[in-house]
């Protein structure tokens, strides 16, 4: 699909992830602005959005311990929460958007989406072409899956992501986080990796970190480790590690520029 981009906007970027429950409201309504003014400049580009579920769903996720099964009672009473709750933040990232004058539809992967043991098994994609197709924007997110061996489970946005670069074949794939990138003395924050590969992902694994508050889908180390594995099958395909704190940088990554850490191929 041609001018196709996936951009995730970070659990930690649009919660306040170490208090459960809480939004940044302004953080939403800034990100919406920069995404309605990159359409705008690109009006042929299909963007698929996909965003975290931050102090939402992570922590019911990590109490019950959904992404690794789902067979009792009380851990199906635990899939459900994780759902309301991811459902919940999708709710208020689709009022951000919707204000900001965007054509926004959520699809929800847990109404479209079965896995096995952890994997992809079926995913209907046809409405999620049609939305691009018709210039809309499609969001997904982290959410709860039927899963046929563990019962139940979770996929992350980049899970999903990671499923979709084959049909879609997006150029750049944009992370944005809190972080200005992927550190090489995390927490100190004095040396920015500018570039990781699989040649010298090596030398950098164990400066990785993970991550500082609730999250089940893995941190830091898990994430880079994913996207490589994606940029080794989908050659052409550029990834960015970037901070959408920062004013102005989602505008900046959706137009082309290069923000923070890329992982290539």
């Amino acid at each position: 699909m041609e001018n196709c981009c996936f951009l995730k906007l970070g659990g930690s970027l649009i919660t306040e992830k170490s208090l459960p429950h809480t939004p940044r409201l302004e953080v939403l309504s800034r990100l919406a602005g920069e995404i309605a003014a990159a359409r705008l400049e690109n009006p042929v580009m299909k963007l698929v959005l996909g965003h975290g579920s931050g102090s939402f769903g992570h922590v019911p996720a990590k109490k019950y311990g959904t992404r690794q099964g789902v067979h009792t009672s009380e851990e199906w009473r635990g899939f459900i929460e994780v759902w309301k709750e991811a459902a919940a933040l999708n709710h208020i990232v689709v009022d951000a958007l919707f204000s900001a004058g965007l054509p926004v539809i959520a699809l929800p992967a847990s109404a479209s989406l079965v896995a096995s043991d952890g994997q992809v098994s079926s995913w209907n994609l046809a409405p999620l072409v049609s939305a691009l197709e018709a210039g809309l924007l499609p969001v997904i997110y982290g959410d709860v899956i039927f899963d046929r061996v563990r019962g139940g489970t979770i996929l992350s946005t980049e899970d999903l992501f990671q499923v979709l670069a084959q049909p879609l074949q997006p150029q750049r794939l944009l992370l944005a986080g809190l972080e200005e990138g992927v550190w090489a003395d995390y927490p100190a924050h004095l040396q920015l990796i500018t570039e990781i590969t699989s040649l010298n992902y090596a030398s950098i694994s164990r400066a990785l970190g993970g991550s500082v508050s609730a999250d089940v889908t893995g941190g830091m180390e898990s994430k880079v480790r994913q996207m490589l594995s994606l940029v080794e099958v989908n050659p052409g395909l550029e990834i960015w590690i970037f901070s959408g704190e920062k004013p102005g940088n989602v505008f900046q990554a959706l137009s082309g520029k290069a923000p923070g850490t890329r992982i290539s191929h």
